[in-house]
């Protein structure tokens, strides 16, 4: 139980009544998190394939992150960022040396991380450069920027015009990505596996392509790794997985593990762009989210959260691929480390219904892939057993 009692139905009624109703809730007030174990107000466990949208990459509550946000809040909770905070510069140095080598600024959430690269390809191209080429199936946020971004109609209704200088392309088509260049284009935006869009990994060679045509024609190659970054592929970073280099990366989600942070990581000679004024963020870097970052960069190393990263990711995409040559309903499995899609040939979210009532936790994005974002560390034990619920859910079709 919480520490206030109240059911899941009385929560639901105070939501009813105060919060403004513009998520679809599940109708369970969640309580309680540990690793990859959650519990409701009624004390029912789930095994979480989907902790935090992404956000618990090291699990829940992971203890050294606790502690360390526990420290911290006892000695400094805010500094505005018109003073120097150690903290800041240190979690902005671990960042930088396990990337290439660049330059931090700092925010809360995925959007603001895209708003502020947004805003760098523009300040750093010349005057009259300032559209950026993204793809169909692409999501880069909810703020009117990153939205614009977003090659998802369905995120734009009811909010249109979106903001000018966005050219939607087909996602893996080098020969349009050149079409689309003009000479008022800056730069190429893209997550390098594509999330909400149904985890779609890039065809082979097409990341390196871009680089090339960026390169061709002097345009900022973007990568939002919002998702992919911090472990995801099982390495620090989605282009590491790819071998590609980017000019600017977005980060947030486990980027501050668990709790909320985010980052724009660009190259030095760019980021010199961003010039005192030009942009900002009152509770970007705090110490609060800068001790939990500090933490999880040092959890990952300290525990080989990668290399059980990619042992975990086997684990799955063995028993997913395996169950897909009985089960009819699979069309594909895909992905990269922890980061999974099955594919299915009818809508997912009956499954994803199904699964929760037997006490696991997934999710369903583009209509009918199952995405699963289990994390870095969830025990053998436990993914199988999570595992063993999703095979019987799903050979029931």
């Amino acid at each position: 139980m919480n520490n206030l009692m109240l059911t899941s139905p009385e929560t639901i009624a105070l939501f009813d009544q105060y919060v403004i109703g513009n998520y679809t809730r599940y109708p369970v007030a969640l309580v309680r998190g540990s690793g990859s174990e959650i519990w409701d107000a009624e004390g029912k466990r789930y095994i979480d394939f989907f902790p935090g949208w992404g956000c618990g990459l090291y699990g829940h509550c992971p203890k050294p992150i606790v502690e360390a946000v526990q420290k911290q809040a006892a000695q400094l909770i805010h500094v505005p960022n018109t003073w120097y905070a150690e903290l800041q510069g240190t979690w902005a140095k671990l960042l930088s040396e396990r990337s290439f080598g660049g330059k931090v600024f700092f925010c809360n959430s995925g959007a603001e991380a895209n708003e502020a690269a947004i805003k760098l390809v523009r300040l750093h191209s010349a005057k009259e450069k300032y559209k950026i080429i993204t793809f169909q199936g692409s999501f880069h946020g909810r703020t009117m920027g990153a939205l614009s971004a977003t090659a998802q109609p369905k995120y734009h209704e009811g909010l249109n015009p979106m903001l000018a200088g966005f050219t939607y392309v087909p996602y893996g088509d080098l020969a349009a990505v050149e079409k689309a260049v003009d000479h008022e284009t800056a730069a190429v935006m893209i997550e390098p596996i594509q999330g909400e869009g149904g985890v779609r990994m890039p065809p082979e060679g097409f990341l390196q392509g871009l680089r090339k045509i960026c390169d061709e024609h002097k345009l900022l190659l973007v990568f939002d790794e919002v998702q992919t970054g911090c472990g995801r592929t099982g390495e620090w970073f989605a282009y590491q997985y790819f071998n590609v280099v980017p000019d600017i990366i977005t980060l947030a989600k486990a980027v501050a593990g668990s709790f909320t942070g985010a980052a724009m990581l660009a190259k030095k000679e760019i980021a010199s762009s961003l010039r005192p004024g030009m942009h900002a963020s009152t509770y970007g870097g705090n110490p609060i989210a800068a001790a939990a970052g500090i933490a999880a960069v040092k959890m990952i190393e300290a525990e080989g959260l990668l290399e059980k990263a990619k042992k975990i990711s086997g684990l799955f995409f063995a028993a997913l691929k395996k169950l897909a040559e009985t089960a009819d309903i699979i069309q594909e499995v895909r992905g990269a480390g922890v980061m999974i899609g099955v594919e299915l040939t009818i809508d997912g979210a009956p499954f994803v219904k199904q699964c929760m009532d037997r006490g696991l936790l997934i999710n369903c994005t583009h209509g009918n892939v199952l995405r699963l974002l289990p994390a870095m560390n969830i025990e053998e034990k436990t993914a199988k057993e999570g595992l063993a619920v999703l095979t019987d859910v799903l050979k029931r079709g």
